[in-house]
C-alpha cells in the first residue's frame, strides 16, 4: 500500500512538471490578464470595380483600434474614433457634407474584414468614385 501512494505522489509530481506551461502558468500569481479590451482589429481594402470579386486591389491597410489606435491606416485615431462614434455599424458612417464629386461613374469598392469589440465584421460597399468614397465617412474609408 504505501509502494502504491509512494508512486501515485511520483507520477503526480513528474505530471505536473512536464505539463506544458500555460499564459497562466507563467504569469505571476495575482497578476491581472493583459487585455481588459475585446480585440478591434480590421483590415480595410478598397480597389476599382464592382464588387470585390471582380475588383482589381490597389491598397490595403490595417486598424487596431484596442486598447489604443494603431495600425497602417494614415488616420487611425481618427477613424477608430469616428467607429466608436458608429458603434462600429459602418454602415452608420456619417459622410462629410463639405465635399462635391463629378458624376463621372468609376466604381470603387471597400471591403472590411476583421473583428470589432469581439463581434466578427465583413463589410463591403462600392461608391460611385474614388471622391465619393472619401466623403462617405471623415476618415475611415480615406486611405
Amino acid at each position: 500500500m504505501r509502494n502504491t501512494a509512494r508512486w501515485a505522489a511520483i507520477l503526480g509530481l513528474t505530471a505536473a512538471t512536464c505539463a506544458p506551461l500555460t499564459g497562466a502558468a507563467l504569469a505571476a500569481p495575482g497578476a491581472a490578464p493583459s487585455s481588459l479590451y475585446a480585440p478591434s482589429a480590421l483590415v480595410l481594402t478598397t480597389g476599382h470595380g464592382e464588387t470585390a470579386a471582380a475588383a482589381t486591389p490597389e491598397r490595403a491597410v490595417t486598424l487596431n483600434c484596442a486598447p489604443t489606435a494603431s495600425g497602417t491606416h494614415p488616420a487611425a485615431i481618427d477613424a477608430c474614433a469616428e467607429l466608436r462614434g458608429a458603434g462600429g455599424d459602418l454602415s452608420a458612417l456619417r459622410g462629410r457634407g463639405d465635399v462635391q464629386c463629378t458624376k463621372l461613374y468609376d466604381p470603387v469598392v471597400v471591403t472590411v474584414q476583421g473583428v470589432w469589440q469581439g463581434k466578427r465584421v465583413s463589410y463591403e460597399r462600392t461608391f460611385g468614385n474614388s471622391c465619393v468614397k472619401e466623403a462617405a465617412s471623415s476618415s475611415v474609408f480615406t486611405f
